[in-house]
């Protein structure tokens, strides 16, 4: 009896181990837990043994916009749209690292591409703080201001685009509107040192 027993866990023990050699590296899980050049390095093998797999195309240029690598993200973003042109994860990743890279009406162009395609995506928000942040870079105030309102709309409780919001407004010289953003701002983290600041900047101004 003793020796079936040992002989049943050598077995399962033996299945294991099989298994654990058979186990592919998971890149999303490699990207998900910040090792972003492991994902990248995956990736790559992935590619290089089926060319057309899309989702390590898309993967891929996630880990490498978090790995600061923004001309290789932009290029392979490229590379993934001749796959699936229409593919919403690689629209809106091509436009972040076109951001990144200065890149702006390009980046803008894409961004506009994924709200078309994606109107209910994931990325709807941080596609719209993007843009906003675009729209200060091009001194367009208004414009700004209209991309961090929808970004705060769909995320409330962001701190930070709240005092960007503030900033737009502040820009465009709508002092009220300005103040009531840093006043959010401030009520969700009172440690904002740019909303203090641009609060009493506007508050000069009322």
């Amino acid at each position: 009896m003793i020796q079936r027993l040992i002989s049943v866990l050598a077995a399962l023990l033996l299945c294991g181990a099989l298994a654990a050699q058979d186990a592919k590296p998971d890149a999303l899980a490699m990207y998900r837990s910040g090792s972003f050049e492991q994902a990248i390095e995956i990736c790559l093998a992935e590619i290089s043994a089926s060319p057309a797999n899309l989702e390590s195309h898309v993967v891929l240029c996630w880990a490498l916009v978090q790995a600061g690598r923004y001309e290789e993200a932009r290029s392979w973003a490229e590379k993934g749209r001749k796959i699936s042109w229409y593919d919403p994860r690689l629209i809106e990743i091509q436009g972040e690292a076109y951001y990144y890279l200065g890149r702006n009406d390009q980046s803008i162009r894409l961004f506009q591409e994924y709200l078309s395609y994606a109107p209910n995506g994931s990325r709807i928000s941080i596609v719209y703080w993007f843009m906003g942040e675009i729209y200060l870079r091009q001194s367009r105030f208004r414009h700004a201001d209209m991309a961090f309102s929808t970004a705060v709309h769909l995320e409330p409780l962001n701190s930070r685009w709240w005092v960007r919001l503030g900033y737009a407004r502040e820009m465009a010289r709508e002092w009220r509107w300005a103040l009531e953003a840093y006043n959010k701002a401030i009520e969700l983290d009172s440690s904002l040192s740019d909303a203090v600041r641009g609060r009493e900047r506007v508050l000069k101004q009322l």
